[in-house]
């Protein structure tokens, strides 16, 4: 995704605070919405984080629905549409960025013809995600406020991603996703000690890549970061 035309100046001085904008994320993975809404808050002062939701009824059943910007994941487990989804916050008056691991050609085009304002691979920094945003809203970035640069589960791959292998991806996103070593196996048709191979190996190369992931909420993070939970 682009972000040529965004604007990444810092306001004049002695000019008027612009209000921050009214932001609100819908993403079914707690992990990911957690993180997102950390980040903001703490790097973003210019975006005021009002609703955070894990679903689409949440979302346009609170009080503070509509916002000015709405970042929507474009994987949600829910039977809604992205093109529903898109046009219920674009008629509301919302501006709507829609977020993706799912980085096709198809998935893009379905989400612009439906009124997003843009369509963001995951696999981006965070500071890209909302420099992207200021874009959309036609605002500044203060220059002036220090921004985060570590790594974040959601989007901010800034970081080495380890090449994991078909059978090491499978086993990994469903371990992640709440399955035991043994069901991952039976999911994947294999024996007990593949599973368990594949799964100490993402481990193995997740070390040698400077991220550990020994714990499995540590796994869960990694998979977060480069995009593996949908």
């Amino acid at each position: 995704m682009s972000t040529s035309d965004v604007v990444d100046s810092a306001p004049t001085a002695g000019a008027a605070k612009t209000p921050a904008v009214r932001l609100a994320i819908l993403d079914d993975h707690e992990v990911l919405l957690d993180s997102l809404s950390s980040w903001i808050s703490a790097n973003a002062p210019d975006f005021d984080l009002v609703l955070s939701a894990s679903t689409w009824l949440q979302l346009v059943h609170s009080d503070n629905f509509p916002t000015d910007l709405v970042f929507i994941d474009f994987q949600l487990k829910e039977p809604v549409s992205i093109e529903a989804r898109v046009r219920t916050c674009r008629a509301a008056g919302a501006k709507v960025i829609v977020l993706s691991s799912l980085d096709s050609q198809e998935s893009r085009d379905r989400a612009l013809a439906a009124g997003a304002a843009a369509f963001l691979s995951k696999s981006l920094p965070m500071r890209e995600v909302m420099d992207a945003a200021r874009g959309v809203m036609g605002v500044a970035r203060d220059a002036s406020v220090p921004v985060d640069w570590r790594p974040l589960p959601g989007g901010a791959i800034t970081h080495s991603r380890p090449k994991l292998s078909a059978g090491e991806i499978d086993a990994l996103k469903l371990y992640v996703a709440g399955y035991s070593t043994g069901e991952v196996a039976a999911q994947l048709n294999v024996q007990y000690e593949t599973a368990k191979t594949y799964l100490r190996r993402v481990r193995e190369k997740y070390a040698k890549a400077n991220r550990p992931a020994s714990k499995k909420a540590d796994l869960i993070r990694r998979a977060a970061e480069d995009g593996y939970l949908h």
